[in-house]
């Protein structure tokens, strides 16, 4: 049986809206130049945000899982936009970036590729839209 979620939006005053998630609020506004006030992130890279969340998510789940000691776990999400309207995004991509010491990059590896193929229901949605790639960058501490 399908699972359907659910949020809501009010419009504030001028460009902003605030929206609820998961009890949490968010407000999103645009930049001065076309009415908004700055109160808040745009909704455009909040897709990116997302896709970090729920990659990021599943990614150190399953390195904990195989007792990988990760020090420090980044997501760097790049999104290329077309240039004419409607703006969307036609490319993502991740940078997943560890830092440890003596870090199995095979389980790096493959924690990423059970994200992106079995977990991340963002991913998945994303690369029915726009091409998804990824690279893995390890720092030795």
């Amino acid at each position: 049986m399908a699972h359907q979620l659910s949020i809501t939006a009010d419009w504030l005053d001028g460009m902003a809206f605030e929206a609820e998630v998961n009890g949490h609020k968010i407000i999103m506004d645009a930049e001065p130049e076309v009415g908004g006030q700055d109160r808040g992130p745009r909704p455009k890279p909040l897709m990116l945000v997302s896709l970090a969340g729920c990659t990021g998510m599943d990614v150190i789940s399953i390195l904990q899982k195989m007792r990988v000691p990760v020090e420090k776990f980044r997501l760097i999400v790049q999104g290329d936009l077309t240039s004419e309207h409607p703006k969307h995004f036609y490319k993502m991509h991740i940078i997943y970036e560890f830092t440890g010491r003596n870090l199995p990059f095979e389980k790096l590896k493959q924690a990423i590729e059970l994200s992106q193929e079995k977990y991340c229901g963002v991913s998945a949605t994303y690369k029915k839209a726009l091409e998804l790639t990824y690279e893995i960058k390890v720092i030795h501490s």
